[in-house]
């Protein structure tokens, strides 16, 4: 299928039961909407899934029933009934053409599409960049987790995208303004946690 990229829906990380279901971390915004699809694509490569024109060689399946469990999704596809055929899919990405993603309001975006912007704290007297969204943790809890590269490669930031947080967001300019609490961006690197 040629597809002008991929939008991640979830990541399938183990089996769940013994006929065939499967586990999966979500990845989208919206997991309602696993009940309005039948059709769903496994992808094998992370990186290829980001290429476009269909070099991710996707494997299409039909979607035969599903559940919303402890901060995941477990997911039943037809074709795939037992435990060794659902060890299978373990780490695949499960996904969409990106054509196929649902409509949003004028004023509602995916917190994926953040991925690539830049992050600018803009609580103190003056703006401070604090890195680029490489990432969004969703399993967390109630409240996503930007996962920021900061100055240096080996610099992880951890920064909730609260509301309360967030001033300002512009796709154009690929840049999140948010008035982070003093301290928090030192206290959410990994290496404080």
């Amino acid at each position: 299928m040629a597809s002008t990229g991929w939008v991640w829906l979830a990541r399938v990380k183990r089996t769940q039961g013994r006929k065939g279901e499967v586990f999966a971390e979500i990845l989208t915004d919206f997991p309602e909407k696993f009940a309005e699809r039948r059709k769903l694509w496994l992808l094998r490569d992370a990186d290829a899934a980001l290429k476009v024109g269909g070099e991710a060689n996707p494997r299409e399946l039909e979607l035969v029933h599903h559940w919303l469990h402890k901060g995941g999704v477990v997911l039943h596809f037809a074709g795939v009934d037992s435990i060794s055929a659902a060890e299978e899919l373990a780490g695949l990405i499960v996904a969409i053409p990106h054509e196929e993603r649902a409509a949003l309001g004028e004023d509602e975006l995916y917190i994926g599409d953040l991925i690539g912007c830049v992050v600018v704290d803009v609580a103190g007297a003056e703006p401070v960049t604090v890195g680029e969204i490489e990432d969004v943790d969703r399993i967390a809890g109630p409240v996503a987790i930007l996962v920021v590269r900061g100055k240096s490669s080996t610099d992880e930031i951890l920064v909730p995208f609260a509301k309360d947080y967030l001033r300002r967001i512009d796709m154009e300019a690929k840049r999140v303004e948010m008035a982070l609490p003093e301290g928090l961006v030192d206290l959410n690197r990994p290496e404080h946690s």
